[in-house]
């Protein structure tokens, strides 16, 4: 058994999963990582990558480039062109994101599912109940980035950013096994809920990007500061970007967790199933026949 080999089985024993990711000074280890991710030294670069590849399955084959200055660097990496190709039906939604898809379907009322059994409410997760109510009785779809993947989101169909909330809050990690220990595990998280309201129908879906242990910010294309740790919140700021379809909107510093809502009559595509992988661009959610677009 090699050394790598051993060290993924201790990482997925779930006990010691939970002990070695959240019995510890979460925010100050967040903190630690992101300092460190961005020295620009070779030594210190190389022996964090070879730290990191012990423990994930990082696959650079589709990155732009694969000589990179930090950590951090290869975190925030960008795709070769036409690596994410964006599903051009005007009648859905596509994946912000490459996630594992984690819980979805309809939110009874205000209440949606972290997993099976351990429900959450929608006010405790946007910070206010007005915010939730345009998605009473709507869908959601929970998307978790691992720690290897490529870590952008984008655009999940045409549309403006018209708001961003931040709120402030923990770091727990956001894997399996934190989220079936942990109550209301997404609403004690550092958050920003992003608010794009649809060319196509008028209506606003909500991208919510959850900060976990070892992400030091969430970094938005279309506003000129970070959201991060640092910051107190909540807070709302208004927005008035514009973005297509498929077009990148931001980036985690690592891996994390984007829960997307959508009002009523909103549907998960076919194929989209709890535990499958998905990639940026890919059938999300499909928009309501009344808002089908033909070509």
């Amino acid at each position: 058994m090699t050394l790598r080999t051993t060290l993924l089985s201790i990482a997925r024993h779930e006990d010691l999963n939970f002990l070695l990711t959240n019995r510890i000074p979460r925010r100050l280890a967040t903190r630690f990582v992101g300092w460190l991710a961005q020295i620009r030294q070779p030594l210190v670069r190389d022996v964090s990558m070879w730290a990191w590849r012990l423990f994930s399955d990082l696959d650079l084959s589709d990155a732009r480039k694969t000589r990179f200055d930090s950590l951090h660097d290869c975190f925030v990496r960008e795709l070769k062109p036409g690596a994410r190709p964006v599903d051009p039906d005007a009648g859905v939604m596509v994946s912000p994101c490459d996630a594992i898809v984690g819980a979805f379907g309809p939110i009874e009322g205000t209440r949606l599912f972290q997993v099976k059994g351990f429900p959450y409410r929608l006010e405790d997760l946007l910070g206010s109940a007005e915010a939730a109510e345009r998605y009473r009785d709507g869908v959601f779809v929970t998307l978790r980035l691992t720690a290897s993947m490529y870590h952008r989101f984008h655009a999940p169909h045409d549309g403006r950013v018209e708001a961003v909330t931040y709120m402030s809050g923990d770091t727990w990690n956001v894997n399996p096994i934190a989220l079936k220990r942990i109550e209301n595990l997404f609403c004690r998280n550092e958050r920003a809920a992003i608010r794009l309201r649809l060319d196509a129908t008028g209506e606003a879906v909500t991208l919510v990007a959850v900060a976990a242990i070892l992400v030091a910010s969430v970094r938005l294309r279309f506003l000129d500061i970070g959201l991060d740790l640092r910051q107190g919140g909540p807070r709302t700021i208004a927005c008035d970007a514009p973005l297509a379809k498929g077009e990148e909107m931001g980036w985690f510093q690592h891996g994390s967790t984007i829960v997307m809502l959508a009002p009523r009559g909103y549907a998960p595509c076919a194929g989209i199933a709890e535990g499958r992988t998905i990639k940026a661009g890919q059938r999300l959610l499909t928009l309501p026949p009344r808002s089908t677009v033909a070509g």
